[in-house]
C-alpha cells in the first residue's frame, strides 16, 4: 500500500522524537555490541512519552525502515524481555530492513534475519546487509532487489526455520551463499562472543 506524505511524515516526526530518549535503552544497547553513536546512525529511539497511538509501545524500542522516499514504517522491539517481542502499528505490511544497503553495496550483499543482526554486520561489521523481519517473512519479489549481486551472503540462524529460510533463498535467488549460525545462535550473538573477524572472513573474496 503505497503511503501519503502526510503518513511519511508523521513517521517522520515519531522517529525524531523517540530519538531523544535513546541514551535510556543504553544498557540493552550495551549488551548487543551496540554504541549510542551505532543507535544514532539507524536511528533508534525508545518510546518513553508515547505519540497518541502508540501507548502500547511504551518501554519498547523504536526502529524505524527508511527508504529512499522517508521514514515507511516502525518496529517496536521489547527490550525488557516482554512478551511479543515485536510489536507493530496497525495496517502495517511486512519490509525489509536497511534497504539502503542495497545502493551502498558493490559484489556482495548480506541478508539476515532481523533489525538488530541486519545493523549488527552493517555498521559492526562493514558488511552491508538487509534484514528480513522473520525467518517466514520474505517475499519473492524481493529476489529482484539482489539479482545485479554475485554473492549474497544469506547470514540464517542457528535454528530449524533459520535454516529452511536459507535453503529457501538458495533455491530462489541466484549467488546466494548460506553461513548458517551455530545451534541457538544469530549474527548478533555470535558477534558479541567472537567479533568481527568472524563475519568478515566468511565474506572474503
Amino acid at each position: 500500500m503505497k503511503q501519503s506524505r502526510s503518513q511519511k511524515e508523521s513517521l517522520g516526526k515519531a522517529v525524531l522524537h523517540y530519538a531523544k530518549y535513546i541514551a535510556e535503552a543504553e544498557g540493552y544497547l550495551a549488551s548487543r555490541g551496540i554504541t549510542l553513536t551505532d543507535a544514532h546512525t539507524a536511528h533508534l529511539g525508545l518510546v518513553v512519552e508515547p505519540l497518541p497511538g502508540h501507548e502500547q509501545f511504551i518501554g519498547r524500542l523504536a526502529i524505524p525502515y527508511i527508504t529512499p522516499t522517508g521514514v515507511v514504517d516502525i518496529r517496536f522491539r521489547s527490550i525488557s524481555g516482554e512478551e511479543p517481542k515485536y510489536m507493530g502499528m496497525s495496517g502495517s505490511e511486512t519490509r525489509l530492513y536497511n534497504v539502503a544497503a542495497i545502493g551502498q553495496a558493490t559484489d556482495f550483499i548480506a541478508v539476515c534475519e532481523g533489525e538488530i543482526d541486519a545493523i549488527t554486520l552493517t555498521q559492526k561489521c562493514g558488511i552491508p546487509a538487509i534484514g528480513v523481519p522473520g525467518a517466514n517473512s520474505w517475499k519473492r519479489h524481493y529476489s529482484k532487489l539482489l539479482q545485479d549481486f554475485e554473492r549474497i551472503y544469506v547470514f540464517a540462524d542457528g535454528d530449524q526455520p533459520g535454516s529452511d529460510f536459507g535453503k529457501k533463498l538458495a533455491r530462489e535467488v541466484q549467488g546466494v551463499i548460506v553461513i548458517n549460525m551455530p545451534d541457538g545462535e544469530d549474527v548478533n550473538s555470535i558477534f558479541n562472543k567472537q567479533g568481527t573477524e568472524f563475519f568478515r572472513e566468511k565474506v572474503a573474496a
